[in-house]
Protein backbone atom coordinates (compact mmCIF):
# COMPACT_ATOMS: atom_id res chain seq x y z
CA UNK A 1 0.00 0.00 0.00
CA UNK A 2 1.25 3.29 -0.99
CA UNK A 3 0.01 7.24 -1.38
CA UNK A 4 1.75 9.12 -2.93
CA UNK A 5 -0.08 12.52 -3.18
CA UNK A 6 -1.84 14.28 -0.20
CA UNK A 7 -4.01 15.93 -2.81
CA UNK A 8 -5.50 12.43 -3.65
CA UNK A 9 -6.73 12.21 0.07
CA UNK A 10 -8.57 15.39 0.34
CA UNK A 11 -10.04 14.60 -3.30
CA UNK A 12 -11.12 10.73 -1.60
CA UNK A 13 -12.44 12.62 1.76
CA UNK A 14 -14.65 15.38 -0.26
CA UNK A 15 -15.93 12.67 -2.84
CA UNK A 16 -16.88 10.49 0.39
CA UNK A 17 -18.89 13.34 2.28
CA UNK A 18 -20.74 14.28 -1.06
CA UNK A 19 -21.18 10.65 -1.92
CA UNK A 20 -20.23 11.91 -5.48
CA UNK A 21 -17.13 12.46 -7.72
CA UNK A 22 -18.49 15.23 -9.90
CA UNK A 23 -20.40 16.82 -6.84
CA UNK A 24 -16.90 16.68 -4.96
CA UNK A 25 -15.06 18.17 -8.05
CA UNK A 26 -17.27 21.15 -8.20
CA UNK A 27 -16.42 21.94 -4.55
CA UNK A 28 -12.37 21.71 -4.80
CA UNK A 29 -12.64 23.67 -8.37
CA UNK A 30 -11.49 20.72 -10.90
CA UNK A 31 -13.71 19.08 -13.22
CA UNK A 32 -15.23 15.43 -12.47
CA UNK A 33 -12.22 13.62 -14.88
CA UNK A 34 -9.66 14.74 -12.67
CA UNK A 35 -11.49 13.76 -9.68
CA UNK A 36 -12.31 10.46 -11.00
CA UNK A 37 -8.93 9.85 -12.30
CA UNK A 38 -7.48 10.96 -8.88
CA UNK A 39 -9.58 7.90 -6.92
CA UNK A 40 -8.34 5.67 -9.37
CA UNK A 41 -4.68 6.45 -8.80
CA UNK A 42 -5.54 6.37 -5.30
CA UNK A 43 -7.03 2.97 -5.89
CA UNK A 44 -4.28 1.83 -7.33
CA UNK A 45 -1.90 2.97 -4.73
CA UNK A 46 -3.76 1.09 -1.87
CA UNK A 47 -4.27 -2.09 -4.05
CA UNK A 48 -8.18 -2.11 -2.70
CA UNK A 49 -11.34 -0.64 -4.23
CA UNK A 50 -12.70 2.59 -2.09
CA UNK A 51 -15.65 2.83 -3.59
CA UNK A 52 -18.84 1.04 -4.90
CA UNK A 53 -19.86 2.64 -8.09
CA UNK A 54 -23.42 3.26 -9.03
CA UNK A 55 -24.81 5.34 -12.29
CA UNK A 56 -26.24 8.03 -10.04
CA UNK A 57 -23.94 7.90 -6.47
CA UNK A 58 -21.04 6.29 -4.98
CA UNK A 59 -20.59 4.67 -1.99
CA UNK A 60 -17.84 4.07 -0.23
CA UNK A 61 -16.84 0.48 0.25
CA UNK A 62 -15.45 -1.68 3.35
CA UNK A 63 -11.99 -0.67 2.58
CA UNK A 64 -12.59 3.30 1.96
CA UNK A 65 -14.76 3.41 5.22
CA UNK A 66 -11.84 2.35 7.37
CA UNK A 67 -9.62 4.76 4.98
CA UNK A 68 -11.83 7.44 5.65
CA UNK A 69 -11.13 8.64 9.31
CA UNK A 70 -7.64 8.24 8.76
CA UNK A 71 -7.48 10.91 5.53
CA UNK A 72 -9.71 13.28 7.36
CA UNK A 73 -6.81 13.34 10.41
CA UNK A 74 -4.76 13.96 7.28
CA UNK A 75 -6.19 16.59 5.62
CA UNK A 76 -7.29 18.41 9.05
CA UNK A 77 -4.26 18.53 10.09
CA UNK A 78 -2.25 19.86 6.82
CA UNK A 79 -5.31 22.49 7.13
CA UNK A 80 -4.67 23.29 10.95
CA UNK A 81 -0.57 23.52 10.10
CA UNK A 82 -0.90 25.81 7.23
CA UNK A 83 -2.95 28.43 9.43
CA UNK A 84 -1.13 27.94 12.31
CA UNK A 85 2.46 29.11 10.61
CA UNK A 86 -0.09 31.90 8.32
CA UNK A 87 0.37 30.03 5.02
CA UNK A 88 -2.05 32.39 2.24
CA UNK A 89 -4.26 29.65 1.33
CA UNK A 90 -5.41 29.10 4.62
CA UNK A 91 -5.51 32.25 6.03
CA UNK A 92 -6.68 34.20 3.04
CA UNK A 93 -9.95 34.35 0.84
CA UNK A 94 -9.01 32.39 -2.01
CA UNK A 95 -11.48 30.17 -4.91
CA UNK A 96 -14.79 29.80 -4.79
CA UNK A 97 -17.04 30.58 -1.71
CA UNK A 98 -20.43 29.10 -2.69
CA UNK A 99 -22.75 30.62 0.04
CA UNK A 100 -26.51 29.67 0.42
CA UNK A 101 -28.99 32.57 2.37
CA UNK A 102 -32.36 32.99 3.25
CA UNK A 103 -34.02 34.89 1.05
CA UNK A 104 -35.31 38.21 3.63
CA UNK A 105 -32.64 38.57 6.01
CA UNK A 106 -30.33 38.40 2.54
CA UNK A 107 -32.18 41.00 0.38
CA UNK A 108 -32.15 43.43 3.92
CA UNK A 109 -28.97 43.08 5.31
CA UNK A 110 -27.09 40.03 5.06
CA UNK A 111 -25.84 40.40 1.37
CA UNK A 112 -24.61 43.97 2.62
CA UNK A 113 -22.62 42.54 5.40
CA UNK A 114 -21.04 39.75 3.66
CA UNK A 115 -19.93 42.37 0.97
CA UNK A 116 -18.57 45.05 4.17
CA UNK A 117 -16.81 41.72 5.35
CA UNK A 118 -14.87 41.00 2.29
CA UNK A 119 -14.10 44.62 1.60
CA UNK A 120 -12.43 44.82 4.32
CA UNK A 121 -10.86 41.25 3.75
CA UNK A 122 -9.29 41.52 0.74
CA UNK A 123 -8.06 38.75 -1.47
CA UNK A 124 -5.62 38.94 -4.12
CA UNK A 125 -7.53 40.18 -7.69
CA UNK A 126 -8.65 37.05 -9.40
CA UNK A 127 -8.71 34.48 -6.36
CA UNK A 128 -11.88 34.84 -5.16
CA UNK A 129 -15.08 34.08 -6.59
CA UNK A 130 -17.99 34.40 -4.46
CA UNK A 131 -21.32 32.80 -5.81
CA UNK A 132 -24.64 33.10 -3.96
CA UNK A 133 -27.51 31.06 -3.93
CA UNK A 134 -30.75 33.18 -2.07
CA UNK A 135 -33.12 30.86 -1.47
CA UNK A 136 -35.55 29.77 1.23
CA UNK A 137 -35.44 25.91 0.12
CA UNK A 138 -32.89 24.48 2.49
CA UNK A 139 -29.82 23.63 0.01
CA UNK A 140 -28.81 19.82 0.08
CA UNK A 141 -25.20 20.33 0.77
CA UNK A 142 -23.79 17.20 -0.52
CA UNK A 143 -25.52 17.27 -4.38
CA UNK A 144 -25.63 20.80 -4.85
CA UNK A 145 -22.62 23.39 -5.64
CA UNK A 146 -22.96 25.04 -2.26
CA UNK A 147 -19.86 25.07 0.50
CA UNK A 148 -21.68 26.99 3.22
CA UNK A 149 -25.37 27.74 3.77
CA UNK A 150 -26.83 30.56 6.48
CA UNK A 151 -29.67 28.83 7.44
CA UNK A 152 -32.65 29.52 10.53
CA UNK A 153 -32.56 26.08 13.05
CA UNK A 154 -30.29 23.63 14.10
CA UNK A 155 -29.11 21.04 11.03
CA UNK A 156 -31.06 17.49 10.71
CA UNK A 157 -27.85 16.30 9.75
CA UNK A 158 -25.51 15.77 12.68
CA UNK A 159 -22.48 15.46 10.36
CA UNK A 160 -22.46 18.93 9.08
CA UNK A 161 -20.73 21.54 11.61
CA UNK A 162 -22.70 24.91 12.59
CA UNK A 163 -21.13 28.13 13.52
CA UNK A 164 -23.75 30.42 15.93
CA UNK A 165 -24.56 33.23 14.08
CA UNK A 166 -27.84 34.27 15.70
CA UNK A 167 -28.38 31.54 18.93
CA UNK A 168 -30.87 34.09 20.64
CA UNK A 169 -33.53 34.36 17.76
CA UNK A 170 -36.54 34.18 17.47
CA UNK A 171 -40.09 34.55 15.39
CA UNK A 172 -42.72 37.27 16.27
CA UNK A 173 -46.12 38.27 15.39
CA UNK A 174 -46.59 41.21 13.90
CA UNK A 175 -48.40 43.29 11.43
CA UNK A 176 -49.02 46.53 9.80
CA UNK A 177 -50.53 49.71 11.82
CA UNK A 178 -53.02 49.79 8.96
CA UNK A 179 -54.17 46.09 9.19
CA UNK A 180 -54.48 46.71 13.04
CA UNK A 181 -57.04 49.94 12.12
CA UNK A 182 -59.33 47.78 9.89
CA UNK A 183 -59.43 44.23 11.50
CA UNK A 184 -58.61 44.69 15.19
CA UNK A 185 -55.42 43.76 17.46
CA UNK A 186 -55.51 40.32 18.61
CA UNK A 187 -55.48 40.06 22.61
CA UNK A 188 -54.94 36.17 22.88
CA UNK A 189 -53.41 33.43 20.87
CA UNK A 190 -56.66 31.55 19.92
CA UNK A 191 -57.75 35.16 18.28
CA UNK A 192 -55.21 34.57 15.68
CA UNK A 193 -58.14 32.07 14.35
CA UNK A 194 -60.44 34.86 13.05
CA UNK A 195 -57.69 36.92 11.46
CA UNK A 196 -55.92 36.76 8.06
CA UNK A 197 -52.63 34.95 9.09
CA UNK A 198 -49.91 35.33 6.16
CA UNK A 199 -48.21 31.87 5.63
CA UNK A 200 -45.13 30.90 4.41
CA UNK A 201 -44.14 27.42 2.84
CA UNK A 202 -41.50 25.21 4.84
CA UNK A 203 -39.94 22.51 3.57
CA UNK A 204 -42.84 21.65 1.00
CA UNK A 205 -45.68 22.47 3.25
CA UNK A 206 -47.12 26.06 4.52
CA UNK A 207 -46.17 26.93 7.95
CA UNK A 208 -49.84 26.68 9.20
CA UNK A 209 -48.94 25.42 12.94
CA UNK A 210 -47.71 28.39 14.73
CA UNK A 211 -45.99 27.46 17.48
CA UNK A 212 -45.10 29.82 20.98
CA UNK A 213 -44.04 29.58 24.39
CA UNK A 214 -39.89 28.71 25.62
CA UNK A 215 -40.94 24.91 23.99
CA UNK A 216 -43.22 25.53 21.24
CA UNK A 217 -45.62 24.08 24.04
CA UNK A 218 -48.49 26.14 22.60
CA UNK A 219 -49.53 25.67 18.85
CA UNK A 220 -52.43 27.58 17.13
CA UNK A 221 -53.36 26.49 13.57
CA UNK A 222 -53.88 29.54 11.58
CA UNK A 223 -55.01 30.12 7.58
CA UNK A 224 -55.13 32.81 5.64
CA UNK A 225 -55.49 33.87 1.82
CA UNK A 226 -52.08 34.16 1.49
CA UNK A 227 -48.98 31.63 1.67
CA UNK A 228 -45.46 32.28 -0.61
CA UNK A 229 -42.66 30.12 -0.78
CA UNK A 230 -40.19 33.59 -0.43
CA UNK A 231 -40.27 34.66 3.14
CA UNK A 232 -39.67 38.23 1.80
CA UNK A 233 -43.17 38.18 0.05
CA UNK A 234 -44.68 37.05 3.40
CA UNK A 235 -43.35 40.26 4.43
CA UNK A 236 -44.20 42.68 2.08
CA UNK A 237 -47.79 41.51 2.64
CA UNK A 238 -47.65 42.46 5.89
CA UNK A 239 -46.42 45.78 5.21
CA UNK A 240 -48.96 46.43 2.28
CA UNK A 241 -51.69 45.64 5.27
CA UNK A 242 -52.62 42.48 4.08
CA UNK A 243 -52.81 40.20 7.19
CA UNK A 244 -50.78 38.90 10.00
CA UNK A 245 -47.23 37.19 9.82
CA UNK A 246 -45.11 35.67 12.12
CA UNK A 247 -41.33 36.29 11.29
CA UNK A 248 -38.05 35.70 12.42
CA UNK A 249 -37.60 39.09 14.31
CA UNK A 250 -33.50 39.44 12.33
CA UNK A 251 -36.30 39.90 9.04
CA UNK A 252 -38.39 42.56 10.85
CA UNK A 253 -35.96 44.08 12.85
CA UNK A 254 -35.50 47.47 10.72
CA UNK A 255 -39.73 47.48 10.03
CA UNK A 256 -40.51 47.27 14.28
CA UNK A 257 -38.27 49.77 14.66
CA UNK A 258 -38.79 52.10 12.48
CA UNK A 259 -43.04 51.32 13.22
CA UNK A 260 -44.03 49.87 10.12
CA UNK A 261 -44.53 46.75 11.47
CA UNK A 262 -46.10 46.04 15.17
CA UNK A 263 -45.22 43.10 17.72
CA UNK A 264 -48.24 41.67 18.61
CA UNK A 265 -49.11 39.71 21.90
CA UNK A 266 -45.17 40.14 23.15
CA UNK A 267 -46.00 38.49 25.90
CA UNK A 268 -45.56 35.30 24.36
CA UNK A 269 -42.48 33.92 23.34
CA UNK A 270 -42.01 33.21 19.87
CA UNK A 271 -40.27 29.59 18.40
CA UNK A 272 -36.97 29.63 18.85
CA UNK A 273 -35.20 30.32 15.48
CA UNK A 274 -31.05 30.28 16.01
CA UNK A 275 -29.18 31.53 12.52
CA UNK A 276 -26.03 29.13 11.47
CA UNK A 277 -23.53 29.15 9.49
CA UNK A 278 -23.27 25.62 8.12
CA UNK A 279 -20.61 23.42 6.60
CA UNK A 280 -20.70 19.92 5.71
CA UNK A 281 -17.34 19.26 7.69
CA UNK A 282 -15.25 20.84 10.22
CA UNK A 283 -12.23 20.90 7.63
CA UNK A 284 -14.18 23.75 5.91
CA UNK A 285 -14.06 25.97 8.24
CA UNK A 286 -10.85 28.00 7.63
CA UNK A 287 -9.92 31.30 9.82
CA UNK A 288 -11.28 33.08 6.76
CA UNK A 289 -14.84 31.36 7.21
CA UNK A 290 -14.63 31.57 10.99
CA UNK A 291 -13.86 35.48 11.04
CA UNK A 292 -17.23 35.86 8.84
CA UNK A 293 -19.06 33.77 11.23
CA UNK A 294 -18.01 36.01 13.90
CA UNK A 295 -18.79 39.59 11.94
CA UNK A 296 -21.88 38.09 11.02
CA UNK A 297 -22.70 37.02 14.25
CA UNK A 298 -21.36 40.77 15.50
CA UNK A 299 -23.99 42.47 13.00
CA UNK A 300 -27.16 40.54 13.85
CA UNK A 301 -26.32 40.88 17.63
CA UNK A 302 -26.40 45.12 16.73
CA UNK A 303 -29.59 44.55 14.74
CA UNK A 304 -31.72 42.76 17.47
CA UNK A 305 -30.66 45.00 20.48
CA UNK A 306 -32.20 47.87 18.98
CA UNK A 307 -35.62 46.28 18.79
Amino acid sequence: MKINRLDDLQVFVSAAEAGSFSVAARRLGISPVVASAVIKRLEAGVGQRLFERSTRRVRLSEAGERLLPHARDVVHAIAAGEAAIGDDAANGLSGPIRLSMPSDLARSCLITWVEDFLASYPAREGDLLLDLRVTDRPADMFEQPVDFALRYGMPEDSGMVALPVAPTNTRVLCAAPSYLARCGVPESLSDLRRHNCLRFVRGDLPYNRWRFGRNGEQAIEVGGDRIADDGGVVRQWALAGLGIAYKSQLDIADDLISGRLRQLLPEWSGEATPLNLLAVSRGRITPPIRRLADYLASCCSARLAGV
